[in-house]
């Protein structure tokens, strides 16, 4: 009795757990959908008919070319190539160099600047915006690149954690060794951290590299003259209606690199986040 109870609660917890997992899928899978099946709808087909109804020509890139010139998609992934490949380099520098202070010296106000650290994700981002939007101003940045580069580069917390839990599998005698040799701190860390944490890297510039080009708010906020590819759908966004027919496609645009590089560089996510947690 007891051995049919267990299948039987094994049974369900399976049941549970595969209806969850579909679920799931369903409901990442069904918006990819609606967005392809309207990219390829002419207007008044993309009004008349419901949103999971196949398009009556699947060939029609009518919508696309549209959102590419009108849309400035060109100068969009330039401007977006620009902020995220600076933005990047300078939060690499920054986070690694930040870990690499905190998890090889010790020092009196270490602790207090981890508890910082931890105090700085539990306040959420949006409160603190008027305080950044009157800084950027008052310092000129205003409508210039550099502010949302200057916002992106800016210490992000869980990888400055990424980076610690990494350096906690490199053994501090391959720091020793280098300064029985004569190098310096500087040298040790472009010789022998950064090197090594080439996987972590690789982990934080996906993850960030996909949050800043996905980003809308930042873009729209401090440079509303230079469109990115996160703003610059926004043009067939009207007061009164929106063309979303154009706007579909334009989102599938913007969706076909980043499906492209998750596809290619799955592998160091995973494996980045899985080596960075274990000791």
């Amino acid at each position: 009795m007891k051995k049919t109870e267990w299948n039987l609660g094994r049974l369900l917890a399976s049941v549970f757990k595969y209806c969850t997992l579909i679920g799931a899928v369903i409901a990442m899978v069904l918006p990819l959908i609606v967005v392809v099946f309207g990219g390829f709808k002419e207007g008044q087909e993309f009004r008349r008919t419901g949103p999971l109804v196949l398009p009556e020509n699947f060939f029609n890139f009518e919508n696309y070319v549209t959102a590419f010139v009108k849309g400035k998609m060109v100068q969009g992934f330039g401007m977006t190539v620009i902020i995220l490949v600076a933005s990047l380099i300078g939060a690499i520098i920054i986070g690694t160099m930040i870990s690499y202070a905190l998890h090889r010296f010790d020092f009196k106000l270490k602790q207090f600047i981890l508890l910082l650290f931890m105090l700085a994700t539990l306040i959420p981002a949006i409160t603190t915006q008027v305080a950044t939007f009157q800084l950027i101003y008052k310092l000129g940045l205003y409508n210039n690149l550099l502010a949302p580069i200057l916002l992106y580069m800016g210490t992000d917390i869980i990888a400055v954690y990424i980076f610690m839990q990494f350096l906690d599998n490199i053994s501090y005698s391959l720091d020793e060794a280098a300064m029985i040799e004569g190098a310096g701190y500087f040298k040790i860390y472009t010789k022998i951290i950064l090197p090594l944490l080439k996987p972590a890297i690789a982990t934080v510039v996906i993850i960030k590299g996909v949050a800043i080009y996905n980003d809308f708010y930042i873009p729209f906020l401090y440079i509303p003259d230079h469109p990115v590819l996160s703003t610059a759908l926004f043009r067939f966004k009207g007061p009164f209606a929106a063309k979303w027919e154009i706007i579909c496609a334009g989102i599938v645009i913007i969706i076909i690199p980043t499906l492209i590089g998750f596809l290619g560089l799955q592998k160091h996510i995973y494996n980045g986040l899985t080596s960075g947690s274990v000791k």
